[in-house]
């Protein structure tokens, strides 16, 4: 069953929820991907198994929810994830622990700068922290980057999902949601599961962030075959190992 989280501009978040025991593990996607995605189901099959409370949902503008894809930025998908915890532990009086996917581990930092008291710890697995700037905008090349700065934006290929754009309001917009330079203000334990053979997020894209993390217990995993998706039998498993452990941290 589909539930929905209406926000204040009409807009809705769809969510799917599982009723168990302990924080609410929360899933976070990542950028253009849904709630259906094989990590997102896993985890729901082991809450159902385990006896967890678990949630999913998919960003605005992304899967079920609705919103104009050219109106999507960071920072929506940040306070909309600030709205669905705020509603999540004033619903349940529960703390929650976040699992983070690419872009989603980036929202979940901000988030967990944003809603301190209301995460018991962090799960990230490739997070994408600050990738329109350092990684996405780089890779466009100069035509494409002139494009946006000229007409707005500009349509990119994807054989799997199909074309998407990308606009300029997007890239300016990230640059507010960009980490802070020096120490994190995150207190909670963190697990970085991170594939060494991620060719979308590299793996040291996360020795800044760990640096950042010094006031916060914090674990990496650099999985040798790994690769953007981390969705192999070995790699789920692991993920599960991972939420299992920082339920009870």
């Amino acid at each position: 069953m589909t539930d929905h989280l209406t926000r204040p501009d009409g807009e809705r978040l769809a969510l799917k929820q599982v009723e168990g025991e302990g924080p609410i593990i929360l899933w976070v996607g990542g950028f253009r991907s849904d709630m259906e995605g094989t990590k997102a189901l896993a985890l729901e099959a082991a809450a159902r198994e385990r006896g967890w409370a678990f949630v999913r949902y998919d960003h605005f503008a992304h899967g079920q929810s609705t919103g104009e894809w050219r109106e999507a930025t960071v920072g929506r998908w940040c306070e909309d994830a600030c709205a669905l915890v705020d509603h999540l532990v004033a619903t349940s009086g529960r703390q929650v622990v976040p699992v983070g996917s690419s872009m989603g581990g980036w929202v979940a930092l901000n988030l967990t700068q944003a809603r301190p008291r209301a995460i018991r710890g962090l799960v990230l697995i490739n997070p994408a922290q600050d990738f329109t700037e350092r990684l996405m905008w780089p890779d466009l090349g100069p035509a494409r980057q002139a494009e946006i700065l000229e007409t707005g934006e500009t349509l990119m290929p994807d054989e799997g999902l199909g074309p998407y754009v990308l606009t300029r309001t997007m890239f300016e917009e990230a640059r507010t949601r960009m980490l802070p330079d020096g120490p994190l203000s995150i207190r909670c334990p963190v697990h970085i599961l991170q594939g060494r053979k991620d060719t979308s997020v590299p793996w040291r894209h996360q020795l800044g962030l760990i640096a950042q993390l010094e006031s916060a217990e914090v674990r990496l995993d650099l999985i040798a075959e790994g690769d953007h998706r981390l969705s192999g039998p070995d790699d789920l498993a692991r993920m599960i190992a991972a939420v299992e452990a920082m339920r009870s941290a």
